[in-house]
């Protein structure tokens, strides 16, 4: 008997978009499922709809709770899990008809802690796939626990997502997301990579990431800045942990900081007497030599930077330029994403 695999689904105001994503779940060619779908106060019929699914397949776990937010629902949902492996689905996502199956023989196969899956952006009416590291075909990559931290504070190879990953459940059990935030992934990854000893990435794309205008990435507010909290609670860890990381962490902190300056220029209404603003600009100047150091080799994030600190609007011109610039080719453009048409779902 192969073993179970829990897949956990926080399912929240979804009605458009959820039985795509269970359809995809419950037809998985890999059958030794349970399913946990964690319906967290959903204001629609979504709770409805989930206990429809526990009705006709007996795999399915159908819970109810009041609303707490994703990585509240994913914490719950955790509670209840028996496989011995995990995967979290986020349930306007949904999955290639044989993703679970792969995975697993994946896991098996390459003794691998956390199996890695490739994806696409998957908006309505087509398809993006970051081709820029790995072909589709390519064979897959086994990182140990040194080269995985590096490419997770990278952001590029290993992504902070925590779905589409196979996670063996024992190591995870015990690491709860944190509560109340947004880019909860930020602040849960790093913990759970560095208990891996063998972390397999496959270059096959089988989850689809839908790209909803309506998400919360897609709208920003101050609580966005979520992601800031993120990136410095991980790099006090780092700082612990992982020292020769410390200047990769310095610059996605950076960067970071940087783009959500700029938003919050474009969103000041937000952003009342300048708070969050002040509150960036103070960081980068109390930080100016560590940040420094951090992008010596970088000239475009240190002329950013520089720029910052005699005036942030500076650092804005400049951007501005270059887009310009790169408009009329003077500068090389950045490779594209491929995109493919996108398939009609079961």
């Amino acid at each position: 008997m192969f073993p179970k695999v829990s897949v956990v689904v926080p399912v929240y105001k979804v009605e458009k978009y959820i039985d795509r994503c269970l359809k995809s779940i419950v037809n998985q060619t890999y059958t030794n499922l349970e399913i946990i779908l964690v319906n967290d106060g959903s204001p629609d019929n979504c709770g409805t709809i989930v206990e429809k699914y526990a009705e006709i397949d007996l795999r399915v776990i159908a819970l109810h709770k009041e609303n707490g937010g994703l990585s509240d629902a994913r914490n719950f949902g955790m509670n209840y899990v028996t496989g011995e492996f995990t995967l979290f689905v986020d349930s306007d996502d949904w999955l290639e008809v044989d993703m679970v199956e792969t995975m697993v023989m994946n896991s098996i196969k390459y003794k691998a802690d956390v199996v890695q899956s490739a994806f696409y952006y998957a908006y309505e009416n087509y398809l993006l796939f970051d081709n820029r590291y790995f072909p589709k075909d390519g064979e897959p990559i086994i990182l140990d626990k040194k080269m995985l931290m590096k490419e997770l504070v990278i952001n590029e190879k290993v992504k902070n997502f925590a779905w589409g990953k196979l996670y063996k459940t024992k190591i995870i059990k015990d690491l709860p997301f944190e509560k109340g935030v947004l880019f909860e992934d930020v602040f849960w990854a790093h913990n759970v990579m560095h208990r891996v000893n063998t972390y397999l990435i496959t270059h096959q794309p089988m989850y689809y990431y839908f790209q909803r205008s309506d998400s919360i990435v897609a709208n920003y507010t101050l609580r966005s800045l979520d992601i800031l909290k993120g990136l410095k609670v991980r790099h006090k860890f780092l700082e612990n942990h992982y020292e020769d990381l410390i200047n990769e962490s310095y610059k996605n902190i950076l960067k970071t900081s940087l783009i959500h300056y700029n938003l919050l220029i474009m969103n000041r209404k937000k952003d009342k007497g300048g708070l969050h603003r002040k509150e960036i600009r103070k960081y980068i100047k109390n930080n100016y030599e560590n940040l420094l150091k951090a992008v010596e080799s970088n000239q475009q994030l240190k002329a950013q930077l520089n720029l910052f600190l005699i005036h942030p609007l500076l650092q804005l011109i400049f951007l501005g330029l270059q887009k310009v610039l790169r408009k009329f080719n003077v500068f090389v453009h950045k490779q594209e994403l491929e995109q493919l048409e996108r398939k009609e779902v079961l």
